[in-house]
């Protein structure tokens, strides 16, 4: 089984998409890695060779920000903009849709489940 940067690639796929299992490696960096060390993006990651394994290894690590160092940069990134209070900063902080999202309806995934208004009893007591 390929192990690269800290990530298990799944046994039966293709290199091109086993690569996008790791996080910051998406279809577009994949084919780009592949293409440049010259690795058919058809095998499967079970037939990678020690070698085909290793030069993958090492084209990511120099080149490209993946797994936990680009998670921490991106968790900095978004505690500089709270602690600047930026407006997305806030949005942030609010945990409400930061991209200009309408919020009246959906945004449930950001938001959460729905809180529904509590409704006291009312009205006229008849004797």
């Amino acid at each position: 089984m390929a192990r690269i940067a800290g990530v298990d690639l799944p046994r039966r796929k293709r290199v091109e998409v086993g690569l996008t299992y790791i996080y910051g490696i998406g279809p577009n960096i994949s084919k780009r890695i592949l293409q440049k060390l010259k690795i058919d993006p058809n095998t499967k990651t079970d037939d990678l060779s020690e070698s085909d394994i290793s030069s993958i290894r090492k084209a990511i690590d120099s080149e490209y920000k993946v797994e936990g160092e680009l998670r921490t940069e991106v968790s900095m990134n978004i505690k500089r903009l709270m602690d600047l209070g930026s407006y997305r900063g806030l949005r942030h902080r609010k945990s409400l849709p930061v991209r200009g999202q309408r919020t009246s309806t959906n945004a449930r995934t950001r938001k959460g489940p729905k809180r529904s208004a509590i409704k006291k009893k009312g009205g006229v007591k008849k004797k």
